[in-house]
């Protein structure tokens, strides 16, 4: 056996740029890295000498590179990913948050933060957690519960098993999402004479699994008893390639089809049988035909309760679920009908084997009415007042192209995209609604761009979002990739404002206006743009944003703008109730009052059903 002497970091970085997908590129888009003493010696050196076999990407923030890195495998479908590095210690628990939320979108991405000495020799280090019963803790034990895979390289070997598993783990349809090589970092040092054969090209082929037999069957005969099914698109669609297959289905059988955050754009918004977004920030179209359909065909989704209304949405009292989902996880929810399977295959299977069914039509003026609501709020406002939201919206889908790229994850907006944004094309609507993690929304638009270079970018973010993360504007701008950046100022938290005076609170603690301070806030978000090295600007008005719009896709490096909007109004077509818990006590009758309204509301939902 031919054997090559390489250090662990260097044997590592060798093997990942060997990994390639069925369509023969590179399967990692590279590492992104910040250095410490956990990571600068091994790892550092080892990804220099590699080059642009498996290129370096610096970031400014740990979690920002790390949503760069998940971004980019959700905008490449998972055919792809990246890795990220960091030091020991804060630099590690940096990408906690990250990996939850790759965790909870099913999103590949590869943490190799640097761990404590293995053989603890200087124990403890600089930024070592130290658990006063266990001597096998550090910090990053963190990641566990948010990893699909979790090794703690302790031995150099240990590679030649834990980096095929963690490849096996990222190209999984069924298990996909983070994978954590805790790296000790005198292992990451330490040389060792490594089989060549290890380090040979290495293809994974997308898995489509077929579902069983029993379970088409099942699927087929609840279809054809139905009288008033309804498809709901979910990411997966997207993930498995499913789009078309998903529309040829619809059509063939009539079912009209409602889309989640994540499967929204998995059909054109202008298909008639696309009713729209669905759930909590449904379209009225979509939500009308949940409310009385009496089967919920559910396709690469986890039908959280943003999707089913807090289970309070399927009004139908004989409806049932049947649910296609890769992971078995995910379709034998709610006692729903499971279906396991790629939804590609299972979309072709079972509709070989309804032959002519077709579902009742839908009534047309659904879809017609909702455009035309969509249409009105999104519409050039008339008057002085600070624009809402949905003015913006429809500004900015006016100044972009089909196939231009939206990106959002958290506050106000992504509640109003999905119901307002006209996604023309697959992957044109990148909004992380999952663990909707504020501060995603740079970072994550440079993935994208990263991994869409040919498309616009186009990243919406609220004031309080920004401000949590922006620093990856920085390194848009370092790496030449141009995103354009749209900073809605409405001075705090607008989203969770509107959500407290609801349940019957007072504004409190959202707004920059109504929380503690001696000196009012007074943020200029476009010097601080500037600052970074983008075009920056801010406009007073809707017109002016349109006409900046144009500047910024004209422009040769990224560009912000910004612009002030009202934080109170929200688009009042379509939605639907959520579950969010109103105190049983209270001095204020506001709140009483918003209880019974809340216990009202909770008869509705049906979760066990």
């Amino acid at each position: 056996m031919k054997t090559v002497r390489l250090t662990a970091a260097q044997a590592m970085v060798r093997y990942l740029s060997k990994q390639q997908n069925e369509d023969g590129v590179p399967f990692f888009g590279g590492c992104w890295a910040i250095f410490g003493h956990g990571n600068v010696a091994g790892m550092g050196e080892a990804l220099h000498g590699i080059g642009d076999d498996f290129p370096t990407w610096r970031g400014h923030n740990e979690q920002g590179m790390a949503h760069a890195a998940i971004a980019y495998a959700k905008a490449s479908n998972r055919k792809r990913a990246m890795t990220v590095t960091t030091s020991i210690g804060p630099g590690a628990t940096n990408m906690v948050t990250a990996a939850a939320l790759a965790h909870v979108n099913r999103l590949p991405v590869l943490f190799v933060p640097g761990d404590v000495f293995a053989n603890r020799a200087p124990d403890p280090v600089l930024q070592q957690v130290e658990d006063f019963g266990d001597g096998t803790i550090s910090a990053n034990d963190c990641f566990k519960p948010v990893s699909r895979y979790f090794d703690r390289i302790m031995r150099a070997e240990q590679l030649l098993t834990a980096l095929p598993r963690a490849m096996a783990t990222l190209t999984d349809p069924a298990d996909c999402g983070p994978v954590t090589l805790a790296f000790c970092q005198d292992v990451q040092a330490e040389a060792f004479d490594w089989p060549e054969s290890f380090f040979e090209t290495k293809i994974w082929k997308s898995q489509r699994p077929r579902a069983d037999l029993d379970q088409l069957e099942a699927a087929v005969a609840a279809i054809k008893a139905a009288k008033q099914p309804m498809i709901i698109a979910g990411g997966g669609v997207h993930y498995a390639g499913a789009c078309d297959a998903l529309a040829e289905f619809a059509h063939r059988h009539n079912i009209p089809v409602g889309e989640t955050q994540a499967g929204k754009s998995s059909m054109p918004w202008d298909d008639d049988l696309n009713l729209g977004s669905i759930g909590v920030t449904g379209a009225s179209s979509a939500n009308a035909i949940a409310e009385n359909a009496d089967l919920i065909i559910a396709i690469g989704t986890r039908l959280q309760d943003f999707t089913t209304g807090s289970w309070a949405l399927f009004k139908h009292p004989e409806r049932r679920i049947l649910s296609i989902n890769v992971a078995a996880y995910d379709a034998t929810k709610h006692n729903a009908i499971a279906v396991t399977g790629d939804a590609k295959v299972t979309l072709a299977e079972i509709g070989g084997m309804l032959g002519d069914y077709r579902a009742p039509a839908i009534d047309a003026n659904l879809k017609s009415d909702w455009i035309a609501a969509v249409d009105k709020v999104t519409a050039m406002p008339t008057g002085n007042a600070l624009p809402t939201d949905a003015q913006v919206i429809g500004a900015v889908q006016r100044s972009v192209d089909d196939d231009a790229i939206v990106v959002c994850a958290a506050g106000g907006l992504p509640g109003e995209l999905h119901k307002l944004w006209k996604a023309a094309k697959p992957n044109g609507y990148h909004v992380e609604y999952g663990f909707s993690c504020m501060g995603y929304e740079i970072a994550g638009g440079l993935g994208v761009k990263m991994a869409q270079p040919d498309r616009e970018v186009v990243v919406m973010v609220g004031d309080g979002s920004y401000m949590m993360m922006n620093s990856e504007l920085a390194t848009s701008v370092m790496l030449g990739h141009k995103i354009i950046t749209v900073i809605l100022d409405n001075r705090g938290f607008g989203c969770i404002n509107r959500l407290q005076m609801a349940t019957g609170g007072e504004s409190f603690n959202n707004l920059l206006d109504t929380a503690r301070h001696v000196v009012p806030s007074a943020i200029d978000f476009t010097a601080h743009a500037g600052s970074m090295g983008a075009i920056a600007e801010k406009v007073s008005s809707i017109s002016e944003l349109e006409a900046a719009m144009e500047r910024a896709r004209k422009a040769d490096r990224s560009y912000a703008i910004v612009i002030d909007t009202d934080p109170l109004p929200s688009t009042d077509a379509g939605g639907h109730w959520w579950d969010v818990a109103v105190p049983e006590v209270s001095v204020r009758p506001t709140v009483n009052e918003a209880r019974k309204n809340y216990e009202a509301a909770l008869k509705q939902q049906r979760p066990g059903d």
